[in-house]
């Protein structure tokens, strides 16, 4: 049910752009800030992104077929690269306005009145930011993250240009608002460029170095004895599906049937930390004679050394293309 959820909020979101980016407007007209012209293009931004968004999810949201066997969800991470590139243009708009300000020199009206009401668009935008963001956490959803961002990142441009105004207020300086705009808008640059690079990780499959490590604590915590050493750990994000590929070393006497449980046990312990949709695949290696002093299983019966000591899987050993020696303890 989380897709249906994320796809709610989006919807909320695209709608909600409209209107704020209405009020915005207004502001503008009565003003004629640059300052306020550059938080009303942003918010056009805020509109095509969420529509944008909008449809990413509802295409992630898709079963895998015959075209796309991993399924869709790779769309949110170019839904958020889209978003990070608009709000990147949008930026550049804003700078080109705030120049042409800054020579023409004329001045803002009613201005207090402006504050209040880019003031209430951000309180707003606040709280739906929030919002978002904790359930693309929750959901793990790249699109439902980046336009919960791209929401607090306009809440920090408008508290800016808030400031920017009170003090084109208290100074009586009109060039003070084209000059703040160009830094602010400096600032959007810099987050769509962040957006974009996040994106561009995750459709090049970078490895996740937080994540890896937390799925190599939780394997550690469900650890069955039988588990000799799980190696060749590849773990990819299909929006807010991950995928899993391993090898399981297992006692070599151990038959079809028995193998198979602990594949299923494997796949249990993944799946109670990282969802039911979370996909495995899991190739099964027969242990070694060389194995035996770092192997748990008790009673077993062609051991050929004494046990000495589990190896404490990491990061580094679990990767590895091949089973595991006790010098790859790291």
């Amino acid at each position: 049910m989380s897709y249906r959820q994320n796809i709610k909020i989006q919807w909320f979101i695209a709608g909600l752009a409209v209107v704020l980016f209405a009020v915005k407007m207004f502001a503008w007209l009565l003003t004629d800030s640059a300052l306020i012209l550059g938080d009303a293009l942003e918010s056009v931004v805020n509109i095509a992104a969420g529509l944008i968004g909008l449809y990413s999810l509802y295409l992630s949201a898709k079963p895998r077929d015959e075209d796309h066997p991993y399924g869709h969800g790779k769309i949110e991470f170019i839904s958020a690269a889209i978003e990070g590139a608009l709000i990147i243009f949008a930026g550049i708009m804003i700078i080109i306005e705030s120049v042409g300000k800054f020579f023409d020199g004329s001045e803002i009206q009613s201005l207090m009145t402006g504050i209040y009401l880019i003031a209430f668009t951000a309180v707003v935008n606040y709280g739906i930011g929030i919002w978002a963001i904790r359930t693309a956490k929750r959901t793990k959803s790249p699109a439902l993250q980046a336009s919960g961002e791209h929401l607090l990142t306009d809440v920090y441009t408008t508290g800016g240009i808030i400031l920017g105004l009170g003090a084109v207020k208290l100074t009586s300086i009109q060039s003070l608002d084209p000059v703040i705009a160009i830094a602010f808008a400096v600032f959007i640059v810099f987050n769509g460029t962040r957006i974009i690079r996040r994106a561009i990780a995750g459709i090049m499959d970078k490895a996740d170095d937080q994540l890896l490590d937390n799925v190599v604590s939780t394997l550690e915590q469900g650890r069955s004895e039988h588990w000799i050493d799980v190696h060749n750990l590849r773990v990819i994000k299909y929006g807010s599906v991950l995928h899993f590929d391993c090898h399981l070393t297992l006692p070599r006497y151990m038959n079809v049937v028995d193998a198979h449980q602990q594949v299923d046990l494997l796949e249990d312990v993944i799946r109670d930390e990282y969802g039911e949709s979370t996909e495995m695949f899991v190739h099964i290696d027969a242990c070694k004679p060389d194995m035996c002093e770092f192997c748990a299983v008790a009673n077993c019966a062609i051991r050929k050394a004494a046990f000495k000591k589990q190896i404490v899987w990491t990061p580094y050993n679990i990767r590895l293309n091949s089973q595991h020696q006790l010098e790859d303890e790291h």
